[in-house]
């Protein structure tokens, strides 16, 4: 199994840790960005179409709360099993940036902030 590694190319468009999910590290998941079975996920569709390396850098909405791909039924699925909050991520993306956040999330082996 691999370690936990502060590496923001594992930070998910949504703010996520992929660098700390348990499927990354036991090698079954690539991680958000390489992971091109989800397809299905609006918000890695929307990041990638606008050349953002996470909601964080949106420019249309200052709230992710008011992007409906952000704030769809699928993430409050997630965000209910796995009781995390990803707001949290974004916000500490847009104070810490992207390596400070991926630091963040290593020093603490966390895949989400949770609620």
């Amino acid at each position: 199994m691999k370690e936990v590694v502060s590496n923001p190319d594992l930070v998910a468009y949504c703010g996520l840790y992929c660098g700390a999910c348990r499927s990354y590290l036991k090698e079954r998941c690539p991680g958000c960005h390489e992971n091109e079975k989800v397809k299905w996920c609006k918000i890695r569709v929307c990041c990638i179409d606008n050349h953002y390396l996470s909601c964080a850098d949106c420019k249309q909405f200052d709230n992710p709360k008011d992007c409906k791909m952000f704030n769809n039924i699928m993430a409050k699925i997630f965000s209910l099993i796995f009781r995390s909050d990803r707001l949290a991520c974004i916000q500490q993306i847009k104070e810490l940036g992207i390596q400070g956040h991926a630091d963040n999330m290593t020093e603490h082996k966390r895949q989400a902030i949770k609620r």
